[in-house]
């Protein structure tokens, strides 16, 4: 909408749209291309809602568009537009009708609305086409003017959505996702579609929005490669023409990076290389869980999904190990933190498992290695054997038995023995014993008959291997009194078992005692004669494996240790239900006698028990069989009754201890024990439930296969009543219990021990049916499982090693794994051939694997020599338990391949110059190692240091080595190559070289010396120590004084001298500057001190100002920096300072702190050739001398003390200013007669004229010791000096032998011409710069002092104009001195701002015709008639006047910019510039003052040009060689005669008298006719001379002299002018003569021959080439080729200089075309018909 500005910044002119952000239509483009944000997402209104909105244009409201919808043909619609005046005061507009024929309204009127008022205007719309319509209704106001947009829209589809959507960042494979919203803002119930690219995905929960609607679209990524991720989703929707709008999807995928992070304690088993990752949980109890946590962090900005994956047992033992984390979620930059559980059931087991960790998708994952130990109770008997002696029948005897647990874990334990139908009970029989505890249990023994008793009984401990004791006890009546049995008795008898002598009777074993069929032994035991024996020892009992005698006693299992005395059948029996009314059938017992004697079988009566046996004595012969009755009498109904009746079988010969002859034939009781169960349960009635809790592991312990395996099983009775229970073992036969029936006692519980013998590795499972409360329901079913062990070794990469290629006497080591694949530990050893111990090792090479545990070795392969190896190692494996069975020779091989080679490595650069370092600083650099070999090489590199300069080797030998490695060794991976860096730190200016050369070697060599390799050369590295280098190049300073004055004044030469040395070891303690000084005057380091005079002024006037142009002429850089003590001093707190100031402190203060002293910059860096100029200043505020120490700070270089000093004198006080008390001349050579004048310069540093003269005391000393000649000669004994001006002494010093004489002193120069003949040019080219970018400058140069020798300088141009930025050559030639002399010439350039001369000349104009105006203007005041005198004095005016005639020429010279101003003296500071211009005009206004403007000060720039000439002859003697390089100028004014004394006289008077004293025009009368009467004489004579004549002749014949040259001015202009008419008739003559050889040709044309005209051409030829050479040796001809010359080579420096030519560029070459006249070798001769 088109609008006009508004004058009325209150209202903006434009809509006043609101904060809504409009939506990008279906059928525009989008208003924004940002990404859409779910948060700040606001519903965007549709297009029929925006007739609604009102903007405000300068007070009027009106709507932003007038549109019409649902419009048909032929029909016309009005719409109706109101303008609201929402101003406070009345507004007037104007409309204009819309531009096109379907929009109108009515006839224009002006509009007049007051505020708050409003008017409605009707639009009509008739439209002729089905189309859409658009125009505007334009309204005009005196501000401007503004529009109403009107359009008529078709229905269209319009949907609204982001242009854009940026999903979160998200990690490979994961998935991320988000929703934007989609709404219709079409006219028309809008269908869509999407088109979405992979990896994003398009879903949503509605496909038909309708006019309005919004749906929220939900975008999916998922992406599988990581990178930025952009794609363009396209949503199809319209009717029957489908549109498109298309979005942009953007997301950023990233790799997510999991770290593996175990806390607690490090697991020692851990190896390098292999599974750093490790979970220890140590040694846990049986039975117990233990949960450890492990953290996964996520080091990466994306959320990273993980997996936890465990490694499958095979053998179904990775039960112990669990995690109930399959998959989660790392959050970005956060952790997941793990937990792991571990749960052993198996007692001394050691546990191995292996979790992978890694992210979702990736291939990079973290094996997390998990260990433990299962650790159970540690029980035992502080006796296995307790004796009773005897008691009477009727009594009862106790003794103590001390059960202890030795571990942290608690014990289950039960005595298996049934405490009220035994001789022998025990007040806790069963119970738990916790950890590092002792019980001490009471055993009674309560016998029923006389006889011996001896039962073993078993302790039975869950998780532990049974204990048996036995407990041994004699009771006697009165008629019997059997043997005390005691425990020896116990030892012989089962000695004498293991003979198989107990199945005898003691009697019969006496008997066949004394007939020596039996012996004794040395322990007291029976054994057959060693006849019946046949030389075998006899047999020894040994005790037996307690799991073992446990389980194959002959009852429980058909195998018996032993073969039984006296058995019993059966052993348990269970009644079943035995109701109290009605009478059970007995049980029959049936006892056997095996034995050879007679027994006597008796039974241990039990009170109150339910079960009793018939008889309860019998006597029982050899080898027979006795039944016994056992009758169930229950008392009760529905209970449980069950008992274990005891019976003791003892030999019927042990009643009495008469019977028994020998104690090593006496023979223990032997005890039957049978369970029985009853219940009295009714048929109908359902048994007591039993209270239990079962303690049974899943799974056998591993074994090897055919061997027996054994573990426990707990059954607890928590409830009030009595459990029995039953084990059917003929429902598993596999797997043998004991016992496997009985009873428990409520709170008590059950110990059971289970036995199987797996066959093979095939897992079996048992399932034991368990029945309780003798009921089929109560049936529990234990399921186990057992599997057989036999060997399996796991080698890594199916039993192959493979090395990499490997030079020849190096060694690698790589890390190779085994893996131990059973649930057995395992010992294994490697085994290598002898024949390859050499090439091959391995370590370790023996050690233990746990269950399921992988190990890894280090195998080192060395090869000896360039082939390929096949190797072979064998690793022998066995059982780590002794007990088990290993097959011998069992191993598995190692085939090991690898390569031996041979390799070099060579450097990229095997020559490497690091050109110049900084001494004590340190340069870095790479060298490039390359290895082109096949094998990796291992490398150790070695330097070796020279130094080349002039040294001083023993100080050199002891310098550290200034090349450092930053590695000696290293390894390169083979076609590959590597980069060490290195340090270069020289010590000293020297060049250093370093060769470095390396030798191959082992991963594990110490250094170079423990390597047999020979050193190979590798590069060569050169450097060069330097110092920076710092120099001064140029030195100006204000006033008048040279720059010779100036370097004299500074020292610079002696500075510039000491730069060039090395610096010292003390001006390196601080090689940068540093504040390191405590005190006002910090010490001094170096040893050079020097004074920078800045000389004298008077007190007020302008400061000194010295620039010093610094240059680096190194070519390192330089950081250079003056420090005044200030800066060298450091900060201290204000009690640590010292306040007792010296005077020399005090002055330093005071000069420091008024800055009478500045630098400016203090300090900077030059680079290489780089150049900085530094002004020094001095501020003459206090009268007296100013002196402050300045430390001139190199770094890494010198260090120099400057002494800044000035004098400052006061006004009206004469004061001349000394550089220095002494002065030396230029050499002069002895015996030269012509000495140079010389000159001593002296600078008037006061505001007064002074007058000098020089004593010449010394020098008349000097003349009369050296034979009164005149050593020094001083020509200009005394003079006057102006203010602020430099005066000249002139002295010729002519030594008179060669020595040093002490009179004064000499300065150096800034530009020299070097020696050159006193006849000869010498040239200067000087560029001046301009190095304003914007601004031109005007120069003039012009000479500051010895303004006499200013004819000798020639200078062009001497003034101009340079514009911005360029450069105009100045040639400076030097004229011939026609005298020997040394030239010293101060050469001063003026340069002005050309804006501000322009400006000047301006100002000054103005202010001259202002001066005219004023001398005839006045104003005459009422109020001031009589009463005021005029201000302006008549002396005003004539100063005025006065000082306009002294300006006339300089403003003339200044506005043409050819000659500037006069340099003047500066106006003291009583008398500031241009206090004598100011004038007052008439009037009180002290603004009236008009100051007379000033000429701008120039920067003035100093030259010094110095030369020496010498005479022709001196230069010839001295420089004879140079001479050629000289062009002598001609005409010249004539020598002085060789006879001219050097005395003081001569001298004297030719400095008195003027140059003409030479010419003949000052001669007198008589003395000009001498002159021509002598002349006039000498010169007839000579014409007369016939002989001189002649000599003449043959001169001119005569090649011309090299002495020729040499001629006054005047015979050259004779010689010219007599060659001159010599060769004109000469030329005259030889035309004559060509005419009439012409003619005689023409007439005898056809007589003569060729070969006369080739004749006479060449002698014409040779005439012509004659005469060229005469002219060309005349002396105007060599002058106007010098200056042809010399104009030709300025004309191309110029040219140069502004980029027109460039010299540096390669010659074109360009081929011309072969002349056809050169072809011609001789003339063709004449036809002869010619």
């Amino acid at each position: 909408m088109a609008t006009r500005a508004g004058p009325h910044g209150a209202e903006r002119p434009g809509p006043a749209r609101d904060g809504t952000e409009m939506l990008a239509q279906a059928h525009g483009e989008p208003q924004s291309s940002g990404s859409f944000r779910k948060s700040g997402y606001d519903r965007k209104v549709s297009s029929r809602e925006a007739k609604k909105k009102k903007v405000i244009f300068w007070g009027i409201e009106v709507p932003e568009t007038l549109s019409w919808h649902g419009w048909e043909l032929g029909k016309e619609i009005i719409r109706h537009l109101t303008l609201k005046n929402v101003h406070g005061k009345a507004q007037k507009l104007t409309y204009r009708a819309p531009s096109t024929p379907y929009f109108f309204t009515v006839f224009q009127q002006p509009i007049t609305l007051n505020p708050g008022m409003s008017l409605t205007l009707p639009i009509v719309f008739r439209p002729r086409e089905k189309r859409d319509y658009e125009d505007s209704i334009f309204f005009m106001k005196a501000e401007g003017e503004f529009s109403v947009a009107l359009r008529a829209m078709r229905p269209r589809f319009g949907l609204s959505m982001p242009a854009a959507v940026q999903l979160p960042v998200c990690a490979v494979h994961n998935v991320t996702e988000m929703t934007f919203p989609v709404c219709n803002v079409g006219d028309l119930i809008s269908v869509f579609s999407w088109e979405t690219p992979s990896p994003f995905f398009m879903t949503s929960d509605r496909s038909t929005l309708d006019p309005g609607a919004e749906c929220m679209v939900k975008v999916t990524f998922q992406p599988e490669v990581a990178g930025v991720h952009n794609a363009v989703a396209t949503c199809w929707f319209g009717g029957e023409v489908k549109q498109k709008r298309t979005i942009q999807l953007k997301a950023l995928a990233k790799y997510p990076c999991l770290r593996v992070s175990v806390t607690g304690k490090e697991y020692e088993g851990v190896q390098p290389g292999k599974f750093q990752d490790v979970l220890c949980f140590g040694s846990v109890p049986v039975g117990t869980t233990v949960e450890k946590c492990v953290e996964i962090f996520n080091m990466s900005v994306v959320d990273a999904p993980c997996r936890i994956e465990q490694e499958k047992d095979p053998l179904l033992h990775g039960y112990v190990f669990s995690c109930d984390v399959s998959h989660g979620v790392v959050p970005a930059k956060g952790k997941l933190v793990l937990y792991i559980r571990f749960q052993p059931q198996i007692v001394g087991e050691h546990s191995t498992s292996y979790f992978t960790i890694g992210s979702t998708g990736c291939h990079l994952e973290t094996v997390l290695k998990v260990v433990g130990s299962c650790k159970g109770p540690s029980v035992s008997l502080d006796q296995y054997s307790v004796e009773f002696d005897w008691i009477n029948l009727g009594e009862s005897l106790m003794q103590t038995l001390k059960i202890s647990n030795m571990s942290d874990v608690p014990a289950f334990y039960q005595f298996d023995i049934d405490n009220k139908g035994s001789v022998f009970s025990l007040d806790r029989p069963c119970g738990v014993l916790e950890g590092k505890t002792t019980l001490t249990l009471k055993v009674t023994f309560r016998p029923t008959h006389p006889m011996n008793y001896h039962r073993r009984v078993v302790c039975l401990v869950h998780h532990q291997e049974p204990m048996y004791v036995d407990f041994l006890g004699t009771c006697h009546s009165d008629t019997a009194k059997p043997t005390t049995l005691q425990e020896r008795h116990l030892s012989w008898y089962r000695t004498n078992m293991v003979r198989g002598l107990t199945f005898y009777p003691p009697d019969i074993l006496s008997m066949m005692l004394k007939d020596g069929k039996l012996q004794m032994d040395e322990k007291g035991a029976l054994m057959l004669s060693p006849e019946i024996f046949e030389d075998k020892p006899p047999k020894e009992y040994f005790e037996p494996n307690a799991m073992t005698e446990y389980f194959y006693d002959g009852v429980s299992s058909d195998l018996a240790l032993f073969p039984a005395h006296v058995s019993v059948s059966p052993t348990e029996y269970d009644f079943g239900c035995c109701m109290p009314s009605h009478k059970a059938e007995p049980l029959p017992l049936c006892v056997t006698n095996h034995t050879k004697g007679n027994i006597t079988v008796a039974w241990t009566p039990s009170h109150g028990s339910a079960f009793q046996v018939h008889p309860e004595i019998c006597d029982m012969p050899p080898l027979k069989s006795s039944t016994f009755y056992v009758f169930c009498k229950p008392t009760q109904v529905n209970s449980l009754y069950a008992a274990e009746l005891e019976g003791f079988a003892v030999y019927k010969v042990m009643r009495h201890y008469t019977n028994i002859e020998n104690d090593a034939t006496i023979c223990p009781s032997w005890c039957l024990t049978v369970r029985l169960r009853a219940h009295t349960y009714e048929a109908e009635r359902e048994h007591f439930i039993p209270q239990y809790i079962l303690d049974v592991p899943k799974t056998f312990p591993p074994v090897v296969c055919d061997t027996d395996t054994y573990c426990s099983m707990l059954l607890s009775n928590t409830g009030t009543s009595l459990i029995t229970f039953s084990v059917n073992q003929t429902a598993c036969p596999s797997v043998m219990v004991k016992p496997s029936s009985g009873h428990i006692m409520p709170g008590g519980h059950q110990i059971f021990f289970l036995s199987t013998h797996p066959v093979n590795r095939v897992t079996q499972q048992h399932v034991l049916p368990l029945q309780l409360n003798s009921y089929p329901a109560y049936t529990k079913k234990i399921v186990l499982q057992s599997c057989g062990q036999s060997f399996l070794l796991h080698l890594e990469g199916d039993g192959n090693l493979y090395f990499k290629p490997l030079h020849i006497g190096t060694s690698s080591t790589r890390m190779y794994t085994i893996k131990n694949c059973t649930s057995l530990p395992m010992v294994f050893t490697w085994k290598i051939f002898q024949s390859h111990s050499k090439i091959l090792s391995v370590s370790p090479t023996a050690g233990i694997l746990q269950p399921f545990e992988a190990m890894a070795q280090a195998w080192t392969f060395t090869p000896n020599k360039e082939t390929k190896y096949v190797l072979h190692a064998m690793v022998f494996v066995s059982w780590k338990s002794p007990d088990l069975v290993s097959p011998k020779g069992l191993h598995y091989v190692l085939r090991v391949i690898g390569e031996g080679a041979l390799g070099t490595i060579r450097a990229q650069k095997e020559h490497l110059d690091l050109g110049n370092v900084l001494v004590g600083g340190q340069q870095s650099c790479s060298i490039v190692l390359l290895n082109d070999g096949i094998c990796t090489l291992n490398y150790i590199l070695s330097v070796e240091q020279f130094i080349t300069g002039p040294h001083n080797p023993e100080e050199v030998r002891s310098d550290p080595l200034a090349l450092e490695l930053e590695h000696s060794r290293g390894t390169i991976l083979a076609r590959s190559k590597a980069f060490v860096r290195i340090k270069v730190r020289p010590a000293r200016r020297l060049r250093y070289t370093w060769s470095i050369k390396y030798a191959t070697c082992t991963p594990t060599a110490a250094d170079l010396a423990s390597t047999k390799e020979k050193q190979q050369p590798l590069c060569c590295i050169v450097a060069t120590g330097t110092y920076p280098t710092l120099r001064i190049t140029d030195a100006t300073i204000t006033g008048s004084a040279s720059k010779l004055h100036i370097w004299k004044l500074f020292s610079l030469d002696t500075l510039n001298e000491y730069l060039e040395r090395d610096p010292t070891p003390g001006e390196l303690t601080y090689r940068v500057p540093t504040r390191h000084s405590t005190c006002l005057i910090p010490p001094v380091y170096t040893p050079l001190l020097l004074d920078f005079d800045f000389g004298s002024a008077p007190v007020g006037s302008e400061p000194t100002i010295a620039r010093l142009l610094l240059e680096n002429k190194g070519v390192v850089p330089v950081d250079w920096a003056f420090l005044f003590p200030s800066d060298q001093k450091m900060d201290m707190e204000h009690w640590a300072e010292d306040t007792d100031f010296t005077p020399q402190e005090l002055h330093q203060m005071r000069v420091q702190d008024n800055q009478l002293f500045s630098v400016s910059p203090k300090s900077g860096t030059l680079l290489p050739g780089q150049e900085k100029s530094v002004q020094l200043s001095h501020r003459h505020d206090f009268i007296g001398t100013d002196r402050l120490p300045v430390l001139l700070k190199i770094s890494y270089g010198h260090e120099i003390l400057l002494t800044f000093s000035s004098v400052t004198v006061e006004h009206n006080q004469r004061y001349v200013h000394f550089a220095s008390n002494k002065h030396h001349f230029a050499p002069i050579a002895v015996g030269g007669s012509h000495p140079p004048t010389q000159i001593y310069k002296l600078y008037n540093g006061g505001s007064m004229p002074v007058t000098f003269e020089v004593q010449l005391d010394n020098i008349v000393k000097i003349q009369e010791k050296n034979f009164r000649h005149p050593v020094f000669v001083c020509l200009t004994p005394r003079g006057e000096i102006p203010p602020g001006e430099t005066g000249h002494i002139e002295w010729i010093f002519s030594p008179l032998e060669a020595k040093t004489y002490l009179a004064a002193t000499l300065s150096h120069h800034r530009i020299c011409l070097g020696n050159i003949p006193d006849c000869t040019k010498a040239d200067q080219l000087v560029f001046l710069n301009n190095i304003l970018k914007n601004t031109a400058v005007v120069f003039a140069w012009h000479i500051s002092c010895c303004k006499e020798k200013a004819h000798m300088l020639e200078i062009t141009p001497n003034s101009g104009i340079v514009q911005p930025g360029e450069s105009i050559p100045c040639f400076i030639t030097l004229q011939p001195t026609r005298k020997p002399s040394l030239c010293r010439i101060n050469l001063v350039c003026e340069v002005y701002i050309q804006e501000s001369l322009v400006q000047y000349e301006r100002d000054l104009h103005k202010w001259e015709e202002g001066k005219e105006r004023r001398a005839v203007e006045f104003t005459i005041t009422e109020k001031d008639l009589g009463t005021k005198r005029k201000l302006t004095s008549p002396s005003v005016r004539l100063s005025d006047s006065a000082e306009t005639e002294n300006l006339s020429d300089s403003s003339a010279v200044i506005r043409k910019y050819k000659t500037l101003p006069p340099l003047k003296s500066r106006p003291t500071p009583s008398q500031p510039p241009g206090h004598l211009e100011r004038g007052l005009l008439l009037g009180k206004d002290a603004s009236q003052v008009w100051v007379k403007p000033e000429p701008p000060k120039p920067l003035v720039l100093h030259l010094d040009v110095s030369a020496r000439s010498y005479t022709i002859e001196e230069f010839l003697r001295k420089f004879s060689l140079d001479f050629p390089k000289y062009f002598l100028s001609r005409p010249f004014s004539t020598q002085p005669s060789e006879s001219e004394s050097v005395d003081g006289k001569g001298y004297r008077n030719r400095m008195d008298m003027e140059p003409k004293w030479l010419s003949l025009a000052a001669a007198s009368k008589p003395e000009l006719e001498m002159v021509a009467d002598i002349l006039t004489g000498v010169i007839r004579s000579l014409l007369e001379n016939s002989y001189f004549q002649e000599s003449v002749r043959k001169l001119q014949d005569e090649p011309i002299p090299y002495f020729f040259q040499f001629q006054s001015a005047k015979s050259a202009e004779l010689q010219d002018s007599r060659q001159g008419s010599t060769i004109s008739s000469r030329v005259s003559a030889s035309t004559d003569l060509d005419l009439e050889k012409d003619g005689e040709r023409k007439k005898m044309s056809q007589e003569t021959s060729f070969s006369h005209f080739l004749e006479s051409y060449k002698i014409f030829h040779q005439k012509q080439l004659r005469e060229k050479e005469i002219i060309s040796r005349q002396p105007a001809v060599g002058n106007l080729v010098e200056l042809v010359l010399k104009n030709t080579l300025q004309n191309i420096l110029t040219e140069a200089s502004r980029g027109e030519v460039v010299l540096t560029a390669r010659p074109m070459v360009i081929a011309l075309p072969p002349n056809p006249s050169r072809r011609i070798t001789n003339p063709a001769p004449p036809s002869s018909r010619a």
